[in-house]
């Protein structure tokens, strides 16, 4: 169930425009009014509706959303269930899926549909207005013309190949010798962050702040942040491992952060 919080401290700015759309799915009436209450309090404009079926009606109406947040579980047609519908007619919306199944079978099912994020609902809400934000503003593809301040070589608009790693930043995805890297946002950030600067440390602190913005505290104590950066890392590296046991580009430097291995 999600936690409902206070967001004044999260620091993120959205950008000029007019108020973002975003329709939310879940059979859950409470959850619906809470992230619906939630969104609109901090700019964002939401429509709910009850069943995939009912929001692919909508979708069919008027599709002019900027992101569909999906609860997994749902009676008659999943989540998953309508973003492959969803798929099918042709709708190219950023998709975050929001569910109490965290085998990461069901995160890698859900991103290998098309789902931009894969958020566990017992998180607080703060994490997901974050990923939201995060999207709605166009992180995912940040940078999107190709440019780079890193050593990485750039390709094609918005493609960046560092060694064995390919990163799109317009569709915000990763590939490890051409194979897609089942990635969350979060993750991808990550990467992209210390990809993009191979040989460079990174603060733990500038990672924490990529991923949850300046001045929002999670975890225990003055350095909960770097836990909680460690438990990312340690989930990126297991990806890349169940991929190529002898992948080894993401190297800590004790005490102060990460940095991506430079390329041979």
């Amino acid at each position: 169930m999600l936690n409902e919080v206070s967001f004044e401290d999260t620091c993120f700015v959205m950008p000029p425009g007019p108020p973002a759309r975003v329709l939310i799915v879940d059979d859950d009436a409470l959850i619906l009014e809470t992230l619906a209450i939630n969104l609109e309090d901090n700019g964002i404009e939401t429509e709910t509706a009850e069943s995939g079926e009912a929001a692919m009606r909508r979708l069919s109406e008027d599709a002019n959303f900027d992101l569909v947040i999906l609860d997994w579980k749902m009676p008659g047609m999943s989540g998953l269930d309508t973003l492959k519908a969803m798929n099918a007619a042709g709708l190219d919306l950023p998709a975050i899926i929001l569910t109490s199944l965290t085998d990461q079978i069901f995160e890698e099912s859900a991103l290998a549909t098309g789902a931009v994020d894969f958020v566990d609902k017992s998180r607080s809400f703060s994490i997901v207005l974050r990923r939201v934000q995060i999207i709605l503003s166009g992180v995912r593809g940040r940078n999107s013309s190709g440019e780079d301040e890193g050593s990485g070589g750039v390709g094609e608009a918005g493609r960046i190949v560092v060694g064995a790693l390919t990163l799109d930043r317009k569709a915000g995805r990763a590939f490890w010798n051409d194979a897609q890297v089942p990635l969350t946002l979060t993750e991808y950030q990550l990467v992209d962050e210390l990809a993009s600067k191979p040989g460079r440390d990174i603060k733990y602190r500038d990672l924490y702040n990529l991923v949850h913005g300046e001045n929002f505290f999670v975890g225990t104590g003055g350095d909960g942040y770097r836990a909680n950066v460690r438990s990312f890392v340690k989930r990126i590296r297991q990806k890349f491992k169940d991929m190529d046991e002898s992948f080894e580009q993401i190297e800590n430097y004790p005490g102060f952060g990460y940095r991506w291995r430079e390329p041979e």
